[in-house]
């Protein structure tokens, strides 16, 4: 799970999303060295359901939010690698002055292999939410995207990772065959689709640190105390 590839402003709120543009290309280079490859969130569910393989070491690599960093710094290096990813955008909250993704970028993101997901309309608190303002987030948003970018949108992510049983029906209801939260883990083709665990890369996260998370994950998920937000 990446945000910002990018240095944080004086001020930034969550320093620790922020991935410098060099560390994120040597993590990933890194990852390809030891075997691993990026697909879709889409390309997993359908080796799971038997329907396609996937490399030996897959990796779904997702950007949430829609920071332009991602198509400007994030893209280039993927694609230098022949790998996708998954775009979680919000429709508003990150216009262009603010580090969002314009219209012509996410269609860029597109037209290189990378799926197109959300975090609905305005990445609002959706555990707050009445259910008319629930369905505008979850439903509406998604009818919106994939008319704008004539795209399949099957996967929705929970904003700042909350969620309850209200939600997740929302999210069933809109059509979603799944979505993602902060939880860290592995996915399984034994879990529940509608609350499928990532781990979260940190700005101090090193090349070398990242491999280790990575397998000791798999072995022994993180406590959620043990996975903060910032730096």
């Amino acid at each position: 799970m990446y945000h910002v590839i990018g240095q944080p402003f004086p001020g930034s709120r969550f320093r620790g999303l922020y991935v410098a543009p060099t560390v994120f290309a040597l993590q990933m280079r890194t990852l390809a060295a030891a075997g691993y490859h990026a697909v879709t969130l889409n390309q997993v569910r359908g080796a799971w359901l038997g329907n396609r393989t996937l490399p030996h070491r897959p990796i779904v690599l997702t950007f949430d939010n829609g920071y332009h960093s991602q198509y400007a710094r994030a893209l280039p290096v993927l694609r230098h690698l022949g790998w996708v990813a998954d775009e979680n955008i919000q429709l508003v909250g990150l216009p262009p002055r603010q580090g969002g993704l314009s219209t012509r970028q996410i269609r860029a993101l597109v037209a290189a292999g990378w799926e197109l997901d959300t975090q609905g309309y305005s990445h609002a608190d959706l555990v707050q939410l009445g259910p008319r303002q629930l369905r505008y987030q979850v439903f509406v948003a998604r009818q919106m995207i994939e008319r704008r970018y004539h795209v399949p949108v099957d996967w929705f992510c929970y904003p700042s990772g909350d969620y309850d049983p209200a939600v997740v029906a929302a999210v069933k209801a809109a059509g979603y065959v799944g979505s993602t939260t902060v939880v860290p883990g592995w996915a399984r083709p034994s879990d529940n689709p509608y609350e499928l665990p990532r781990i979260r890369v940190l700005r101090d996260t090193s090349p070398r640190a990242l491999l280790t998370l990575v397998a000791d994950t798999r072995r022994a998920p993180l406590p959620p105390a043990a996975y903060p937000l910032g730096a």
